[in-house]
C-alpha cells in the first residue's frame, strides 16, 4: 500500500468526507479561475486552467471510490 492509503485508513469517516469536500472546493475554485480567465488571459493560460479544473474534477470521484471502497474502474 502507498503512504496515502495508509494515512487514510486511520481517518474517521468524517475526516475522509471533509478531505473530499476540500478537494471538491479546489475543483470549483479551479473552474471559477478558468471561466474568469476566458475573457482576459492568453489562450495558453486558459487551456492550462481548463486542464487543472478537469484534473481536479476527475480526482473527486476517484478519491471517493478509493476512500469508500468502491469497485476499481474497468480498463477497456
Amino acid at each position: 500500500m502507498n503512504k496515502d492509503s495508509n494515512s487514510r485508513e486511520g481517518q474517521s469517516l468524517g475526516e475522509k468526507v471533509k478531505a473530499g469536500e476540500q478537494l471538491m472546493q479546489q475543483a470549483v475554485q479551479a473552474l471559477r479561475r478558468y471561466h474568469e480567465a476566458q475573457e482576459t488571459q492568453p489562450e495558453e493560460e486558459v487551456e492550462k486552467l481548463r486542464l487543472e479544473a478537469e484534473a481536479l474534477f476527475t480526482a473527486v470521484p476517484e478519491y471517493q471510490r478509493q476512500v469508500f471502497g468502491g469497485p476499481s474502474p474497468r480498463l477497456h
